[in-house]
């Protein structure tokens, strides 16, 4: 079994989501008393989200890659990084370090791609879908990405900082979600990608029709696979 590098900590909420899904699946596939190998980087999130809205994204790069050189110090045979934003700096992580990255839109594009999905919605904070580095991943595979409207957009965002990011659950979020989801298949989205590592735990499968992309799960279950030599 390979050594899993996390890098995690944007935020714990669903850094935490990442470390149980890891371990459920490979008790799941080994039994018994079987664990993951794994080695956790968790930052501090104020650091980072006070460089994001400043658009200081080598700020964070920096951060990111200092931790993504530690874990490979640590013995990290791959890392995974757990959060969709901050794989804006994919690239100079990539560059700190000899291991590979395990990059969670390409993990997400390749279940799409399985499942003969050609258009699909995103949700994310700001950053991820309003700029190019996360749709062009899929779009370069042949899958249009659908994002919700600007006031959409704003609701979306405000969530995961104010309330997602802080453990805080509420119905009217979720409803407005709901809502949000629900407008992009109207528009012609097959599905919808909760392209926010904490949007699955606001709203999960069972809460509409629209099929739901969560990347924290796809994220995870790619990493296990890897970790087992199964591709």
């Amino acid at each position: 079994m390979q050594t899993i590098g996390l890098i995690g900590g944007m935020s714990w909420e669903s850094t935490q989501t990442y470390y149980r899904l890891i371990n459920q699946q490979v008790r799941g596939q080994l039994g018994g008393l079987h664990s993951a190998r794994l080695v956790l980087y968790s930052v501090d999130f104020a650091e980072i989200e006070i460089l994001q809205h400043r658009g200081d994204w080598e700020g964070t790069a920096q951060i990111l890659g200092a931790a993504a050189q530690a874990l490979e110090a640590a013995g990290a045979d791959f890392l995974v990084l757990c959060t969709n934003t901050m794989h804006k700096v994919a690239p100079q992580l990539e560059r700190a370090v000899v291991v590979p990255l395990l990059h969670i839109a390409d993990a997400t594009t390749s279940v799409l791609e399985d499942e003969g999905v050609t258009c699909v919605g995103l949700l994310g904070t700001r950053f991820t879908m309003e700029q190019a580095f996360y749709r062009d991943r899929l779009e370069a595979r042949g899958i249009e990405v659908l994002v919700p409207d600007e006031p959409q957009r704003e609701v979306i965002h405000a969530v995961i900082y104010q309330e997602l990011c802080q453990g805080v659950i509420t119905l009217e979020s979720r409803d407005a979600y709901l809502e949000v989801v629900d407008a992009l298949a109207k528009r012609g989205a097959q599905g919808v990608i909760l392209g926010c590592t904490e949007i699955g735990l606001l709203v999960q499968a069972g809460d509409t029709e629209v099929r739901l992309y969560d990347t924290t799960a796809i994220h995870a279950e790619q990493a296990v696979r890897r970790a087992l030599g199964q591709g």
